[in-house]
């Protein structure tokens, strides 16, 4: 419940110079990890926790909060300047993103991230604030069936906005799907199609495959054709322009969809951002009145997975802190940096400190507020990296991509796992298909298949069982919708226009 004294209590605490600091820093720190592939939030996190043992409880969790905002942002700018997300939350991004920096308009683009970042923590952060008990009790009623059928949903949408083509797109997302089956079974620990590798037998990660496909497919798609300037046509100085009061006006709803969507999502333990990005985007183009704008640099298309996906950050907090249970794996890190600070996140937390809830909520809702000058500071300075000639650019990204492969796990074979998909990758995007669905089939599927195989086990085989509770019907409702609807609609559509013609005649 919500608690007035005790959020002002918690202004006096936050709003020192010393925690401001940690706040602000923090942010600028999560930027730079999230926007550099394979660096993500979670190994920013861990590196910064040597330094957190010798700070109070209140500006370490501080410092950790804002780094973990800040990099739910930082993902977004290499996905719109480079084709390349920092982090899988920003895929989704890539679809509209880009092709609007091609366009010229990367400070354009790049404001919208921003203004939707903002915006989605922004919600996401109020709503913890006066219903994180209740959205707590929400996520402890969501069991495998439900996962199951969001993650059907996030496959929905990926085939019917990942691609111009459909079938290109469905075939990208099933064989991300593929790969992630890749390994141990984990229900019964046979190894399947790892080729007596005992490297694959672990499963494959999904960052070597997103460097791969985005950072080293692009490069060689810029070598091979001979490019010798910047990756875009546009002004390097990247004037950033925001979110306009009449831009929020005419996307209000899809920005209060994508918020609701995000945090709605992001309170389901395991899930993360990236469902919540994609399930968001499908929605916009669902229910646009021009769907042909999107792929081409639709402005609905970057806030919309933007504000999802950051939305969804902040509610992940929300059983970290409430229930002890990670949100996601970036949240499972920060509540063991909390166990070790002496913190112990729980149902008792909201009775036994509830001044250090309200510090965190409150410093993450500075940190949002703070994505505004970040964001500008990461840009000039890839700005000055834009001025490079292309024969310059591209070995400082493949130095990235290689560093960011072998950061993983220590381990040699990721990078040669990112360079092979880095030559998939090339011919994907040569032949016109989507490395986002392939990364988002890789994400996704794992979810899928454990969830399936959990209920089936727990069911003891019965089918049926996914259709008995009323939250999964819902869910399988939208994907119908999702599914269906466009056919029926063009279908109106065709036998509308062949009545029209019959009367003309």
């Amino acid at each position: 419940m919500f608690d007035f004294s005790l959020l002002l209590e918690a202004i006096s605490v936050v709003f020192t110079p010393a925690n401001l600091f940690f706040v602000i820093g923090g942010m600028l720190i999560g930027v730079i990890f999230g926007s550099l592939p394979g660096i993500s939030a979670s190994m920013g996190i861990v590196l910064m926790l040597p330094f957190t043992y010798y700070m109070g409880i209140i500006p370490s969790c501080i410092l950790l909060v804002a780094l973990y905002v800040g990099a739910s942002y930082g993902g977004s700018i290499t996905a719109i300047m480079f084709n390349t997300p920092g982090t899988p939350e920003a895929c989704a991004t890539t679809f509209d993103g880009y092709p609007m920096a091609q366009r010229g308009k990367a400070g354009k683009a790049l404001g919208l991230a921003m203004s939707g970042s903002a915006i989605g923590s922004i919600f996401a952060v109020f709503a913890m604030l006066f219903l994180a008990p209740t959205l707590s009790q929400v996520a402890l009623k969501i069991q495998s069936p439900e996962y199951f059928a969001l993650t059907v949903l996030g496959i929905a949408c990926i085939a019917s906005v990942g691609s111009k083509n459909l079938i290109k797109a469905l075939i990208t997302g099933l064989l991300g799907i593929l790969i992630a089956l890749i390994g141990m079974d984990p229900m019964t620990g046979v190894a399947r199609m790892t080729f007596n590798n005992l490297n694959l037998l672990g499963g494959v990660e999904f960052i070597p495959v997103m460097i791969g496909a985005f950072a080293m497919g692009e490069i060689l798609k810029q070598i091979v054709d001979r490019h010798e300037t910047q990756s875009f046509d546009a002004d390097t100085k990247l004037k950033i322009e925001s979110l306009s009061l009449k831009e929020f006006l005419v996307y209000k709803v899809t920005i209060i969809k994508s918020a609701l969507i995000g945090t709605m999502i992001g309170i389901l333990p395991g899930t993360g951002g990236s469902i919540a990005s994609i399930v968001s985007y499908g929605e916009a183009v669902r229910s646009a009145k021009d769907k042909s704008r999107f792929g081409k640099g639709a402005e609905e298309g970057i806030i919309a997975p933007e504000t999802a996906n950051n939305a969804a950050a902040g509610g992940a907090m929300v059983p970290t802190l409430v229930l002890g249970i990670p949100g996601s794996p970036t949240t499972a890190i920060i509540l063991a940096a909390f166990v070790l600070q002496g913190l112990q996140p729980g149902p008792q937390l909201m009775k036994e400190q509830p001044l250090m809830l309200y510090a965190i909520f409150l410093s993450m809702l500075i940190a949002s507020v703070v994505v505004f000058a970040a964001a500008r500071i990461a840009v000039k300075a890839f700005a000055a990296i834009l001025k490079l000639p292309y024969s310059i650019l591209a070995p400082i990204i493949v130095m990235f991509s290689v560093i960011g492969a072998y950061a993983v796990s220590n381990d040699i074979g990721q990078v040669w796992m990112m360079l092979g998909f880095g030559l998939f990758g090339y011919f994907m995007k040569k032949y016109d298909f989507s490395p986002a669905t392939l990364i988002l089939g890789l994400v996704l599927g794992r979810m899928m298949e454990e969830n399936f195989r959990r209920q089936l086990l727990l069911s003891e085989g019965d089918y049926s069982s996914f259709l008995e509770r009323p939250i999964t019907l819902v869910i399988f409702g939208f994907i119908g919708l999702i599914v269906f609807y466009p056919m029926i609609a063009q279908y109106l559509k065709n036998k509308k226009m062949k009545k029209a013609i019959t009367e003309a005649e």
